[in-house]
């Protein structure tokens, strides 16, 4: 039997924090979503910050997950049904390097199976994915009021407009 407390980390960076973690925030074998910021120079930095484009901030969300009950595997393959990782720093609307595709390894055996994720989605998009792929180094978590946006703000216009459908398109919301 597979001890539960032995949970592993993923961090992902596909657009905006706001829906990579709604995508992720109820899955089956996931115990936490935080949304904040990787992969740049500047130490703890704010949400304005990282809008500048110039810390090297990816907005990145952290994930726990159980690799009993959920495999990084399927983690990954969620996470690039759920952004466009074919568009260098950007997603939709969203412009700017902060908005990157990123998934930041925290081992060996993460670094293979992304690299294979890369590959694949490469192949599904039928265009080359830009998707960066970087050892994990430090993650700063965002402000509070960026934490479990979607569901503290369903009527708010972007959560509305570009969240709940891309949740209905994955099949996460009806």
């Amino acid at each position: 039997m597979a001890d539960s407390k032995a949970m592993e980390t993923a961090y992902f960076g596909g657009g905006c924090f706001w829906c990579i973690e709604a995508v992720f925030r109820d899955r089956p074998g996931v115990d936490e979503v935080v949304s904040g910021y990787a992969g740049g120079g500047t130490r703890d930095p704010s949400y304005e910050e990282v809008c500048t484009g110039t810390t090297g901030h990816a907005e990145t969300v952290k994930i726990v997950f159980d690799p009993a009950l959920v495999s990084y595997e399927s983690l990954l393959e969620l996470f690039f049904k759920a952004h466009d990782p074919t568009t260098p720093n950007r997603q939709g609307a969203d412009v700017g390097t902060q908005y990157r595709s990123v998934i930041f390894y925290t081992s060996d055996a993460q670094r293979r199976t992304a690299e294979k994720a890369i590959r694949e989605a490469s192949a599904a998009y039928r265009r080359q994915a830009v998707t960066e792929l970087k050892p994990f180094r430090e993650f700063f978590k965002a402000e509070e009021y960026h934490q479990d946006y979607f569901r503290k703000n369903p009527g708010q216009g972007y959560c509305a407009v570009v969240i709940r459908p891309k949740l209905q398109k994955l099949g996460i919301i009806p």
